[in-house]
């Protein structure tokens, strides 16, 4: 069965976007393929300046996952640091990946140029190395990236095919997959660009656990346009398009076949919202069960860790081996 590995950062509150785009990918997939998902606590660490907000932003997020239907007993869900092999190969992924290949890559230019003037961790430099080590450790075929990850996947081959010349057959050489197409859900004030946490104001990004209240409050006021015809056409009509869009994920239906339901966007803006409010209840409903029962989550992110090490302790110990260090 083909092993599949996505992790995702503790760094904020999951969204529409987030679920509709993939995480619910996440979900239908973990009955076809042999699923790892990794709550990369250590990765958030390069930007944590403040004491416990990576832990609760970590059982905040473990606790979403598994509301909206990643089954423990399938899918490999676990928290980075409670696997010390991820650490433990990074080091040796470190040593194995130039100075050079890291200094070219993209996203670290891209994120200290928005940090100039401000503390730039180290750790931002020698990202891909621990990506590397993430990935590796769990013999890993395929990994689900955008276009903003490529450059990651390709360094973490890099480094495992120069690994295994050096020190024989160790690593498998994974593939960045583009991931299943996913709801298209953009913003709903700025219906030109993706829903994102990051916008200047959160009136167009709905959350995951917002109530019914604000989620028909911000369906109500969405950005529409000057006509009253309701028609699928992303280029000339993009708020009525990104509504249609999202009721039809909701719904399971087209966006065409949605549209043919109404004449006015009144009527479009309600129906979308209650859509919404009724996916997303059973899902609030068991996260308030999970995250108020700390003890049910350490239980249910100790089976992940414990499958999880299961793989990476041998992967790890294959390449200290494989070096020629001594075992202890």
């Amino acid at each position: 069965m083909t092993r599949v590995l996505s992790c995702i950062q503790p760094t904020g509150a999951v969204h529409l976007g987030n679920y509709l785009g993939a995480l619910r990918n996440w979900v239908r997939d973990q009955h076809d393929k042999d699923v790892f998902h990794g709550i990369v606590d250590l990765h958030a660490l390069t930007i944590a300046e403040e004491p416990g907000v990576v832990g609760e932003a970590t059982i905040e997020l473990a606790a979403m996952l598994f509301a909206i239907g990643l089954d423990p007993e399938v899918a490999t869900v676990f928290v980075q640091s409670h696997v010390p092999e991820h650490s433990q190969l990074s080091w040796v992924m470190e040593c194995t990946v130039s100075y050079g290949e890291l200094s070219r890559m993209t996203q670290f230019k891209d994120k200290t140029a928005k940090r100039e003037g401000k503390f730039i961790s180290a750790g931002l430099f020698t990202y891909p190395a621990l990506q590397a080590a993430d990935i590796l450790l769990y013999d890993t075929n395929e990994v689900p990236v955008g276009d903003d990850q490529r450059q990651h996947i390709e360094i973490t081959r890099d480094i495992a095919l120069r690994f295994n010349h050096r020190f024989g057959d160790t690593f498998v050489i994974p593939d960045a997959v583009i991931p299943t197409a996913g709801a298209r859900v953009m913003d709903l004030q700025d219906p030109t660009s993706k829903m994102s946490k990051s916008a200047t104001t959160d009136a167009g990004c709905v959350m995951m656990l917002d109530d019914p209240t604000a989620i028909m409050k911000k369906f109500k006021r969405a950005v529409t346009d000057s006509d009253s015809e309701v028609r699928y056409d992303v280029a000339a009509k993009p708020g009525v398009s990104g509504l249609l869009d999202i009721l039809a994920a909701a719904t399971g239906r087209s966006p065409q076949d949605a549209a043919a339901d109404y004449t006015q966007y009144g009527p479009l803006k309600a129906d979308t919202g209650e859509a919404i409010v009724a996916l997303l209840e059973p899902i609030q409903a068991r996260y308030r069960e999970l995250i108020a029962d700390k003890g049910e989550l350490a239980r249910l992110l100790s089976i992940g860790a414990g499958r999880a090490r299961v793989v990476a302790s041998a992967t790890l110990q294959r390449a200290y081996d494989h070096i020629g260090l001594v075992r202890p």
